[in-house]
């Protein structure tokens, strides 16, 4: 096995290392196994295979079969029953296919079975995610978390996966006993690996801190977008910002954090940031390795769950995203109070008939963390904005006070603890407009009251 590199690639159980890109399409068979007991009891096979499908198009293969497979009983050594496994072999023969997608997990002793039995390349649901995240990583930070999830992912397919692995290297002299088997060898490389990344990836984290407490400082509120893949996210963050985000009809079109700052109708400005989509049964590797990219969202003021309200399965993937969130906010150690407040943003209304648009329309109406829109259309974008804004100005008072030209230092205590709206500066006096905490405003009354005008700080 090769050393591993700085590209995730897709990784073979049988040593080689296979791109799904290239000047031609690879042929590609997708099966969605039907097990007994379901990984989602609310999701139906033909729902899992379309979103495997999905994943498999966004790498850009062709898809020359696509179906689902019922398993009565996992088998150990080939997950499919033996009649099945050559059924298919004579389909990837008819078709000439190279790769096979499975839409569930897969042991490594599965993978390279069947591979030896299809005569094909074999990768399974957390594999083909992997290779979405490494063709499409951009940002020094992504590429490190990709490297990390692809490296921890590799090595756990390291368990009597390739027979070279049996080789051993021989000690030096007689004493030297049997030597460092190959096995041990391809694990040890990559602990190393993982080990520079974990701590390249905890510098990126140091700095993201330095970065969110200039913004603290600042303070401008963060808004943060979360949702399922594929909702809508990187569409709303464009139409919003006027952002040239790359937002695609695809899985996964958006890997890396983006964050631009965003005027609300009052003038007052806050940073929205665009996040990686969420998906069903995300594979743990991904969770722990993109840790970093989601703490923007633990540190929002005001959470944004963008929904694809057409799509049929819209319910089970608002639970998968709020699980996830839940999880994400109990790691973190937030209690229920600490946690930002989180809208629902029903997109694409345009896509739904006039009886189903107006029932969400009038659910919406009812519920005071609910907005309906189209990021496309841009329909109902200013409502949200709107909305945001009730929503910071709920955390935050608006202040109009006068400050005397010659009280530089209230004038820099407002600039360093508040969001300064508008400002006129007159002939004596400065008059501001300005968005203070609770916190930060008692100390302005403070100030104010002890007559602290002299330009002594106090607060």
């Amino acid at each position: 096995m090769k050393q591993p590199s700085n590209t995730p690639t897709l990784a073979s159980s049988n040593g080689h290392d296979t791109h799904a890109t290239g000047t031609a399409p690879i042929a590609t068979v997708v099966l969605q196994p039907e097990l007994r007991a379901p990984l989602a009891e609310h999701r139906t096979s033909a729902s899992s295979l379309e979103e495997t499908v999905g994943l498999a198009e966004a790498i850009g293969v062709e898809i020359v079969e696509a179906r689902v497979v019922s398993v009565k009983k996992p088998r150990p050594a080939t997950l499919f029953g033996p009649g099945i496994v050559d059924d298919i072999a004579k389909r990837i023969a008819q078709f000439e296919a190279e790769l096979v997608i499975v839409g569930t997990a897969l042991t490594p002793v599965q993978q390279r079975n069947l591979e030896r039995a299809w005569k094909a390349k074999v990768i399974d649901r957390t594999g083909l995610i992997l290779e979405i995240f490494g063709d499409r990583a951009r940002t020094a930070e992504g590429l490190l978390q990709v490297d990390l999830a692809a490296l921890s992912y590799q090595r756990s397919r390291l368990v009597r996966s390739w027979t070279h692995l049996e080789r051993q290297r021989g000690g030096a002299g007689f004493l030297g006993g049997p030597g460092e088997s190959q096995l041990e060898i391809d694990r040890r490389l990559i602990d190393q690996r993982i080990s520079k990344l974990k701590r390249q990836l905890e510098q990126v984290r140091r700095t993201r801190g330095l970065h969110r407490a200039a913004r603290e400082r600042v303070p401008y509120p963060v808004v943060s977008l979360v949702g399922y893949t594929n909702a809508g996210k990187s569409t709303l963050f464009n139409r919003l910002t006027q952002a040239d985000v790359l937002a695609e009809d695809m899985l996964f079109a958006t890997l890396d954090p983006t964050m631009r700052s965003l005027e609300l109708p009052s003038g007052q400005t806050v940073i929205l940031s665009d996040t990686v989509g969420f998906i069903q049964d995300l594979p743990t590797h991904l969770i722990a390795a993109f840790r970093s990219t989601l703490e923007e969202v633990v540190a929002a003021d005001l959470v944004l769950h963008v929904r694809d309200i057409a799509h049929p399965e819209t319910g089970p993937q608002r639970d998968d995203v709020n699980a996830i969130l839940g999880d994400l906010f109990k790691s973190t150690g937030m209690s229920a109070e600490e946690q930002p407040t989180i809208i629902e943003v029903l997109n694409k209304v345009d896509l739904l008939d006039d009886a189903q648009r107006e029932l969400i329309v009038n659910q919406a109406t009812r519920d005071p963390d609910a907005v309906t829109l189209s990021a496309l259309s841009g329909e109902g974008c200013d409502a949200l904005l709107v909305h945001i804004e009730e929503h910071i100005s709920a955390q935050h008072i608006i202040s109009e006070v006068d400050i005397p030209l010659a009280d530089g230092a209230t004038l820099a205590w407002l600039y360093q603890h508040g969001d300064v709206i508008a400002r006129d500066d007159g002939e004596s006096a400065t008059h501001l407009r300005v968005r203070l905490s609770p916190a930060d405003q008692a100390r302005l009354v403070q100030r104010q009251n002890n007559g602290q005008n002299n330009g002594t700080e106090t607060a």
